[in-house]
């Protein structure tokens, strides 16, 4: 799968990152107007469950349900 990868400054030098089917727009409830744009077309194992260097898990999961995958920053 290709998606679109987006951050946004968190805190202390941290992001949060957003990944969208390519082509897609941010869904309605996850549009923000600090979101900037840092992947496009980014090729991704359709196997993938999670983007590592986003801190993104569940990736599978959480497009099929919200339509976008997001960080889980009680990782970080």
């Amino acid at each position: 799968m290709r998606l679109d990868i987006y951050r946004r400054p968190e805190h202390d030098g941290i992001f949060s990152y957003l990944a969208v089917p390519e082509g897609k727009p941010i869904p309605q409830e996850a549009i923000n107007t600090d979101w900037e744009p840092t992947a496009r077309a980014m090729e991704v194992d359709d196997d993938a469950e999670e983007l590592p260097d986003f801190h993104i898990e569940h990736l599978p999961e959480q497009i099929g349900s919200k339509g976008y995958a997001i960080t889980g920053l009680k990782d970080m």
